[in-house]
């Protein structure tokens, strides 16, 4: 790093396959330890969702070295937020979907519990989280999942409608959820999955889903639920991804570059899929990508690649960014949402960022 940071030294790695530590700069030079499992933080107490309050405290400069800039790579810097709940299941958010305002959110911690709620502005800039409701998700019987070992590691989050669909990554399982039937009170069911999804790595397995529009023009895997691996490497060392339903199942593949993992995607109505990346270092910290793939490409057997459109690192406003998602303003811009993990760490932060997407 060219300058220390205020915050912290270190910021602690939440991405799957490396240790979920945070290290200050004196503890750099301690030997590393790898962390217990972490148990489940959500309240089960009951099903029914509890309402909560989030405070949120303005991010003022995404670059606090140079707080005049706002331009990063294709990416212009809107707002930013530090959220903080003395609820305690609040944190480990992993993904995240937005209504077309940009305002209604549906988000969910990899330690299975729904979030909901609003995001209130002031011009372009969020302000605060209004409405915010936690809740457990619940399986076929009712019950939260987390009842079922392994069953809490829910890391990927689409849409389609009212069908909500989530990823669980120890397992490798994709569960279906029908939203008009009581929204975060919804059972889920376990779709049918390709028996190769089923065998990547229950640390660095499934991670993100994006559902392709049934009414999405011209475009081929229109209905097809994509699933991108965080870490799962085919025979090249390149990530492993599956086309599920739609016309054309299938296994394909992300050029794996730099050492990063996937951990989350969305799809922008241009057609470019945009995928969240990250890597970690001990001596670097933690890195954050998006690249863009065009759909076009995506096919089974494919091995599809695409430009950077963005790079920040620990000199920047970021923790462990797992959640991504996009929506297009009433003025025609393209903004960019991300959430971050805080691993129910002391020393990592929940963070919602947003950007406008610069063409």
């Amino acid at each position: 790093m060219s300058a220390p940071l205020s915050r912290r030294a270190v910021l602690g790695h939440a991405a799957a396959g490396v240790s979920t530590l945070a290290l200050s700069g004196l503890a750099q030079s301690q030997p590393v330890t790898e962390p217990a499992p972490r148990k489940p933080q959500i309240e089960h107490a009951v099903t029914a969702p509890v309402a909560i309050e989030v405070n949120a405290r303005p991010i003022q400069a995404f670059e606090p070295r140079d707080r005049a800039r706002t331009r990063f790579g294709s990416l212009d810097y809107r707002s930013g937020l530090v959220l903080t709940s003395s609820y305690r299941g609040f944190g480990g958010l992993s993904g995240i979907r937005l209504d077309a305002k940009g305002e209604r959110f549906l988000a969910i911690s990899d330690q299975g519990g729904w979030f909901t709620g609003s995001i209130r502005y002031s011009g372009r800039a969020m302000v605060a989280l209004d409405d915010v409701e936690a809740a457990p998700v619940l399986n076929a019987e009712g019950r939260p999942i987390t009842e079922k070992r392994l069953w809490y590691d829910t890391e990927a989050l689409a849409r389609d409608g009212a069908t909500v669909y989530v990823g669980l990554e120890r397992v490798n399982q994709i569960m279906r959820f029908d939203f008009a039937k009581g929204g975060t009170r919804a059972r889920g069911e376990v779709i049918a999955v390709p028996p190769a999804l089923r065998k990547l790595p229950t640390n660095k397995g499934l991670e993100a889903l994006v559902f392709v529009p049934r009414d999405m023009k011209g475009e081929r895997l229109a209905g097809t639920l994509i699933a991108l691996s965080e870490g799962g490497l085919d025979a090249d060392g390149n990530l492993v991804c599956f086309l599920i339903g739609g016309a054309s199942p299938g296994q394909f593949s992300v050029r794996r570059t730099e050492a990063q993992y996937i951990s989350d995607a969305v799809l922008l109505p241009s057609g470019d899929l945009l995928i969240l990346e990250r890597k970690f270092s001990w001596f670097s910290g933690i890195n954050i990508r998006i690249r863009a793939i065009p759909l076009k490409s995506i096919a089974p057997g494919a091995l599809v690649d695409g430009p950077t459109l963005f790079n920040a690192d620990l000199g920047h406003e970021v923790d462990n960014m797992e959640g991504i998602d996009a929506h297009v303003t009433p003025e025609g811009e393209t903004v960019i949402t991300l959430v971050s993990d805080d691993n129910f760490s002391l020393l990592q932060r929940t963070l919602m960022l947003q950007f406008t997407l610069m063409e």
